[in-house]
């Protein structure tokens, strides 16, 4: 079974023009360039409709308003487009993830099988231990109030603290 690279699934959906020019125009917004471009130009729009005997909008700037109000929902537009796109580049990575630890799982069960290792018990103490981990997280996360009913685990609970470091006794301060 061959599982095909990122590179490979997403050249395939990178081929529509309009997908192109829209990551490039979000790319272009998303510079400092474009901040620099957009401070130049309203600060010669305002010098020059304010100082220059032929003005063509007066202050409060209303063309101006006006059209920095289309950039922005057509920006705005193209900033969806662009995380559209890269919502399907993630589900690709995930499925391509997905199918390399089916695979990775499938060839670790063959080699043990090999080997003579009961996979069965395998995935028992895989699952006590992931259970443990767990009980141990939500112990942590409720700062001790949770604890898990195991003597082992919570009584190492109290005695590092919470997070892994050793709790001072009173007496040693």
């Amino acid at each position: 079974m061959h599982i095909p690279n990122e590179s490979a699934l997403l050249r395939g959906a990178r081929q529509r023009p309009q997908d192109r020019a829209a990551d490039a125009i979000t790319r272009f917004a998303g510079s400092m360039l474009f901040v620099y471009l957009h401070v130049g130009w309203f600060v010669l729009w305002v010098l020059y409709n304010v100082a220059a005997p032929a003005r063509f909008d007066r202050f409060p700037f209303g063309l101006l308003t006006l059209i920095v109000s289309l950039e922005a929902i057509f920006l705005s537009t193209f900033v969806m487009i662009s995380q559209n796109r890269e919502a399907q580049r993630s589900e690709i990575r995930a499925q391509l993830d997905f199918e390399t630890n089916v695979l990775g799982e499938v060839w670790v069960e063959m080699i043990a099988a090999r080997l003579g290792i009961d996979v069965r018990q395998v995935h028992e103490t895989v699952a006590e231990r992931m259970a443990a981990a767990k009980a141990r997280q939500n112990a942590a996360d409720s700062g001790g109030r949770a604890l898990t009913g195991d003597p082992t685990l919570d009584t190492q609970y109290l005695h590092s603290g919470g997070h892994g470091a050793p709790r001072q006794h009173p007496s040693a301060s």
